[in-house]
């Protein structure tokens, strides 16, 4: 890849740190996606600049109209504070006719619902749990339509927020508390799926075009949880260091898995990508039953970049070393760029 003029656009006021203070704060879950991209672009010998992104869009127009990017790398996804906003820098992007890095934003928006997501899912024949929406201000209706235990969470959020051990309820009593939580503490509207038990499975995709990519299954292990229904991706399962030591949690490429249901399972990815329209790089969460049957639980529009994270931790399995993924990412929202170009 020839060395590009790249905007590095990231959440935040602040803007990046000198360099000479990376190795400290690599780690720290505030800078080391930032850091992994900036020293792989680096690496690879593009021009890079930064610029944090905060509601105000007027800094990054400026900084766009006096020196256009060749691209933007976009890991600004809390515009306006709200994940559910994140769809409005692309939009801006595709606006100001700029290239830029990941999914556009009609997939950020049916991807960020995860109703809207799972309805297109389900209407191309792909295995997705039974819902209902329960919206602040309604009357829950149509539990009886779905088959218990219950599993609530925000309808619009991301990362596991708002999901805890007591998401998984076992009767409608249970179901109804925790709906009425999330309106009244969280102050969203809620999704109540049915529960799929069985293992976490994550894979990864990119592509644009047709072409995709499905890269190794990763996998979220309770090594020391004994109960099953204890196994799910929780908030603290993720983000909890403490929690993760506790029960030996751990982010690895996935156990066996049978391979007429993994062939199957990649098959479906491939196919909830097309679905709904991503056309950059993607994460479907799904649950595998111990019986091989599976469900579509999470599309992921915009996973997590950081080297250290299951994306890129499965793309390096799959033989793509992390500087050569961020490099594929640029080469999807160039050829992007240059698709929607007018004939």
């Amino acid at each position: 890849m020839k060395k590009l003029n790249i905007l590095l656009a990231h959440d935040g006021s602040a803007d990046m740190p000198e360099e000479r203070f990376y190795s400290a704060l690599c780690k720290t879950p505030e800078w080391s996606t930032e850091i992994s991209v900036f020293r792989a672009l680096k690496k690879s010998g593009h021009n890079i600049r930064t610029l944090a992104v905060s509601g105000d869009p007027s800094r990054l127009m400026s900084e766009i109209a006096e020196d256009a990017p060749d691209i933007v790398f976009n890991l600004a996804e809390g515009c306006l504070g709200e994940y559910i906003n994140e769809y409005n820098l692309p939009a801006l992007f595709e606006m100001l006719g700029v290239p830029f890095t990941g999914c556009s934003p009609v997939p950020l928006v049916l991807c960020n619902n995860k109703a809207v997501s799972k309805t297109i899912l389900k209407h191309h024949s792909i295995p997705a749990p039974g819902f209902i929406v329960a919206r602040r201000g309604e009357k829950t209706a149509g539990l009886s339509k779905l088959s218990a235990p219950f599993f609530v969470k925000p309808l619009n959020e991301e990362a596991s927020c708002g999901i805890s051990r007591r998401s998984l309820a076992a009767d409608e009593k249970q179901c109804l508390l925790r709906v009425s939580h999330i309106h009244n503490s969280l102050g969203k509207d809620a999704i109540v799926e049915e529960y799929v038990p069985g293992r976490e499975i994550y894979f990864g995709v990119f592509g644009y075009g047709g072409k995709v990519t499905v890269l190794p299954p990763w996998e979220l292990k309770f090594n020391k949880m004994k109960r099953e229904d204890g196994k799910i991706a929780t908030y603290s399962a993720k983000w909890d260091d403490n929690y993760r030591k506790k029960w030996d949690i751990k982010n690895e490429a996935a156990d066996y898995i049978n391979p007429v249901v993994l062939k199957n399972m990649k098959s479906v990815c491939e196919k909830a990508y097309s679905a709904l329209g991503l056309d950059a790089y993607a994460r479907f969460d799904l649950r595998l039953r111990a019986d091989g049957d599976f469900r579509v639980i999470e599309a992921n529009a915009n996973p997590e970049l950081c080297e250290s994270e299951d994306f890129a931790a499965s793309a390096a399995k799959g033989g793509i070393p992390f500087g050569k993924l961020i490099n594929i990412i640029i080469g999807l929202g160039l050829k992007r760029a240059r698709g929607n170009k007018p004939a």
